[in-house]
């Protein structure tokens, strides 16, 4: 076996962050290399044509395709490979698939259960709003149930602090299942709103369909889904996998079977990888549990300071962690996305500098407005991503942008007390 392809149960014996370092470059000291290699070929000369013609069969009818030169570019690359090979170790899965970009993911994903004529979708809003556009609009013939987190098929609140949520969206996911349902999605935690899932308990309730769980938010370093029973893990690679805001990129890690349907798709449809992006990718997992812990550490005590803020009506940071916050603001949002100057005001997330933007108005704006206010992101609603910058910087900058601190009022006190109230609560959220 190639010292590349390790098996998943041999690499569990390493902790992740020696995984990051290591995975996917296990064979470059004996081929007398210390980086890995970049492969920008587009073809690859063989001549043995019958040969090839017999390897392009098995990967025409099962997807399967040995460890001999790739023939053609959009059937694999061997940089690619190699990120591929690191983020199945890093997310416990027998492979991966990577992508142009998350939504080329997503879309083969859909591809793969639409051809099995299974068109039907379960999902969990929020989403990223691209996700949820893509899924609403039927975009690729797909028809979609929206199963609410905030509200269970009883009425209950899903996320509730009873801890009856997890059953209630259980139930809630099992009956809108129907034989036709070829994926369950969900995101936690949530793109913009951070809620949390019980993604064992989700999974439980898919039965024999299969969970996407979007785990952009979260990255390995926090949770692996696929430990909670999720057969798909999605990643926007553009995010913290890649880290630096350079390289766009998108990722299935899965079982090896779902794999080879996977690269059949991305063969046809050509939503490929460049090799170049393929290393960036596989350089950015090397510092991920860095970047991700210590932006988590900064992002945990932005959320405190912001939770304490009378200019600020609710925070919201999960449980699990991680470098995302998001709140909502008593005054106008617009103006603290215009009023940052170290924090840049702009889409995405995960990069090692801080960014901020309004959902509403440029990641979510695609989603209808009653479905975003249903699903908890308000017209005040802001996400900031957390870089690694130090946090009494980022404070001073936030606490510039977000203005002077109205004066107390009666009308004030009480907006306050109630903002104080979700904000207790906010873990959950």
């Amino acid at each position: 076996m190639d010292a590349n392809t390790e098996t998943v149960s041999t690499a569990r014996t390493r902790a992740l962050a020696t995984e990051a370092v290591h995975a996917g470059r296990e064979d470059l000291a004996g081929l007398g290399l210390h980086a890995a290699p970049i492969d920008l070929s587009t073809t690859y000369p063989s001549a043995d044509s019958r040969g090839e013609a017999a390897r392009v069969d098995a990967f025409a009818a099962e997807g399967i395709l040995d460890e001999g030169p790739p023939v053609y570019a959009r059937l694999g690359n061997p940089t690619v490979a190699r990120f591929e090979t690191a983020l199945a170790r890093l997310e416990g899965t027998e492979s991966a698939v990577a992508f142009a970009s998350g939504m080329a993911a997503l879309t083969a994903v859909l591809l793969v259960r639409g051809s099995a004529g299974l068109r039907h979708v379960v999902a969990v809003r929020p989403l990223y709003g691209c996700s949820d556009h893509m899924l609403t609009a039927g975009l690729l013939g797909t028809e979609v149930t929206w199963v609410d987190r905030w509200e269970g098929a009883d009425g209950t609140d899903a996320e509730g602090p009873d801890g009856g949520g997890a059953e209630s969206l259980g139930k809630a996911i099992a009956e809108a299942v129907r034989p036709d349902t070829g994926l369950v999605m969900v995101e936690s935690p949530a793109n913009p709103t951070l809620a949390e899932l019980d993604l064992a308990a989700v999974a439980e309730a898919c039965g024999e369909v299969p969970l996407l769980a979007d785990n952009t938010f979260a990255t390995p370093v926090l949770q692996r889904p696929a430990e909670s029973g999720a057969r798909l893990v999605l990643h926007s690679a553009t995010k913290y996998l890649g880290g630096h805001g350079d390289v766009l990129g998108g990722v299935v890690a899965c079982d090896e079977e779902f794999a080879r349907r996977l690269r059949q798709v991305r063969f046809a449809t050509g939503g490929v990888l460049h090799p170049l992006a393929g290393y960036l990718l596989l350089r950015g997992l090397a510092t991920l549990p860095v970047r991700v812990r210590a932006a988590s550490a900064t992002a945990a005590e932005l959320a405190r300071r912001l939770a304490a803020d009378p200019r600020v009506e609710r925070v919201h940071y999960p449980r699990l962690g991680g470098a995302m916050v998001a709140f909502e603001v008593y005054g106008d949002p617009h103006e603290v996305t215009a009023g940052v100057r170290l924090i840049t005001p702009a889409v995405s997330l995960g990069s090692v500098d801080s960014l901020i933007q309004h959902p509403a108005s440029i990641s979510h704006r695609i989603v209808d407005a009653g479905d975003r206010h249903s699903s908890g992101v308000s017209d005040r609603l802001l996400r900031m991503s957390c870089g690694l910058e130090d946090v009494e910087d980022l404070w001073s900058d936030l606490d510039r942008a977000l203005g002077p601190v109205s004066p107390p009022s009666a009308d004030g006190d009480r907006r306050r007390s109630r903002g104080s109230e979700a904000r207790h609560t906010a873990g959950a959220s």
